[in-house]
């Protein structure tokens, strides 16, 4: 399928062809939820942790006698039911990473992109390099062209672009090596440059 291509001023810049088995597939809901939970559960440190009995400092002996205080009987300080003790079943240091391999991955990726296409979200631009990377002059760019929350993607991106765009609030650069599911989704616009294309065919091929 052929799409337009864009500058970032919004003007006509040419066509370019999009291969149908990356852009033209039927989007499968299941597996872009699964790609989406495999990548934040990845995100996730799982440092947390409370002390066991054994690891709380105090002293081994017994808090008081056994029998004749009409109190209940205690062996530790350290047990849960006291105060600064132990935690029972407390969370510990774990990964919380799911099992996806890494054709569901790449086919997760293609669907994002296909999702986009059929939303008509998807925007193809020549290029991210400008003379005057102004924030402000971004800004009223990207208003102008109704990207509201765009991804913007570059095979290799322009490092003054990158500075005047990562001010502006909902917009994020990403270099097509980075591009991943979720990030596509939770963006209203994916838009890519020529070069990012090209990058992301090769990869898939």
């Amino acid at each position: 399928m052929k799409v337009k291509v864009v500058t970032l001023e919004n003007k006509a810049a040419g066509e370019v062809e999009l291969s149908d088995a990356i852009f033209g597939l039927e989007v499968r809901k299941d597996l872009l939820h699964r790609m989406v939970e495999y990548q934040r559960a990845k995100a996730q440190s799982g440092t947390h942790k409370t002390k066991t009995i054994s690891e709380i400092s105090g002293t081994t002996k017994k808090p008081f006698k056994q029998k004749g205080t009409g109190s209940a009987r205690q062996g530790s300080l350290r047990s849960a039911q006291m105060r600064g003790g132990a935690t029972i079943f407390g969370p510990v240091v774990r990964s919380h990473a799911v099992n996806m391999n890494k054709k569901e991955r790449a086919l997760a990726l293609k669907h994002a992109l296909s999702a986009k296409q059929k939303e008509g979200t998807l925007i193809v631009i020549d290029s991210t390099q400008v003379k005057d990377a102004k924030t402000k002059k971004m800004a009223d760019s990207f208003k102008k062209n109704g990207w509201t929350a765009p991804l913007i993607i570059d095979a290799k991106i322009d490092e003054q672009f990158a500075k005047a765009a990562r001010n502006i609030k909902h917009v994020d650069v990403l270099p097509s090596a980075g591009a991943n599911v979720y990030d596509i989704l939770r963006h209203k616009q994916l838009i890519l440059t020529k070069d990012a294309l090209k990058h992301l065919e090769e990869r898939f091929a």
